[in-house]
């Protein structure tokens, strides 16, 4: 029997994976989603500075832009998890964990990030509800509270004076010896905001509610958030795997278009950017589908 062969095969089905499906679909491409239902935002309860959409969860917004994906027959959605993946002549193979194979013309990454979480006792539970990582998606629902950033040098400056904006009151948690610079921390000063360079125990929290951060001296800091940006890795190693160019903070390297350094294969997301908002994966997925669509009329007519 002859093996079907894919315009695009999209790994990954939050928004971006989703989005540039519906351009596809739309353009008539015949198109499989496969996605491992584990999406960064899952921590999260509310989804913001999304227009139409502005404090929905992420789990309707996943649920309706499904529903709205497979009204399209030439689009089907494939719960997996994908493993390996070669070129096969002029084609992609795709591989699962539960060895099925796709074959495609053309490749889109939309498989996100891993937060690598510190060791800190509570982080990980308040991730998402009150540690947060964007002010654009999640300051406007804390602003002018006590809050707190979690960073350090020249991230821990930047970060700071970003969060300036939201809250008057706003405090610095060096978790460890300063490397700030003098004018950095002179600046900070003059603008009010404390530097507390104690090393942290613990996050004291209700439910994923931070109530107060917890340092080795014993000493005690009442929050009501808590701002930090933490490490992260690919969610899929694939990309890298089969040629595509990283760059120096991690990100799949795209052009303006989408596409990755792998002629064929395309990727979007926050595999791609540190830009990390729902609005940016969904416009991201609309232009990667128009730029594939237009790629495979390129390549027939």
């Amino acid at each position: 029997m002859e093996r079907k062969i894919w315009d695009v095969i999209i790994i990954g089905g939050s928004y971006a994976g989703l989005s540039a499906a519906m351009a596809l679909g739309r353009s008539l491409r015949q198109v499989v989603v496969i996605d491992s239902g584990l999406p960064c935002n899952r921590y999260t309860p509310a989804s913001h500075n999304f227009l139409l959409h502005d404090g929905t969860s992420p789990s309707l917004l996943a649920q309706q832009a499904q529903e709205q994906v497979r009204a399209y027959p030439t689009v089907e959605l494939h719960s997996g998890l994908v493993v390996d993946g070669r070129k096969v002549g002029s084609e992609f193979e795709i591989i699962t964990e539960l060895e099925e194979q796709f074959l495609g013309k053309k490749i889109l990454f939309a498989t996100g990030v891993v937060d690598i979480f510190p060791p800190l006792e509570g982080f990980a539970a308040c991730w998402g509800k009150s540690i947060l990582h964007c002010p654009y998606c999640h300051g406007y629902e804390v602003r002018h509270q006590v809050l707190g950033v979690m960073a350090n040098g020249e991230m821990g400056f930047e970060f700071s004076r970003l969060l300036s904006n939201w809250s008057p009151n706003l405090t610095l948690l060096t978790n460890g010896p300063s490397t700030l610079t003098s004018e950095q921390t002179q600046l900070l000063k003059n603008h009010g905001i404390k530097i507390v360079e104690e090393e942290i125990l613990l996050l004291q929290h209700s439910q994923g509610y931070i109530n107060e951060v917890h340092f080795k001296n014993q000493a005690t800091l009442p929050l009501k958030a808590l701002f930090a940006r933490c490490d992260f890795r690919q969610h899929s190693d694939l990309p890298e795997r089969i040629g595509c160019e990283l760059t120096p903070q991690g990100h799949v390297l795209v052009n303006d278009f989408q596409m990755t350094t792998v002629a064929g294969v395309y990727a979007v997301g926050d595999a791609t950017t540190p830009l990390r908002a729902v609005s940016a994966a969904v416009a991201a997925g609309t232009k990667a589908g128009a730029f594939l669509n237009k790629e495979l009329i390129d390549e027939s007519f």
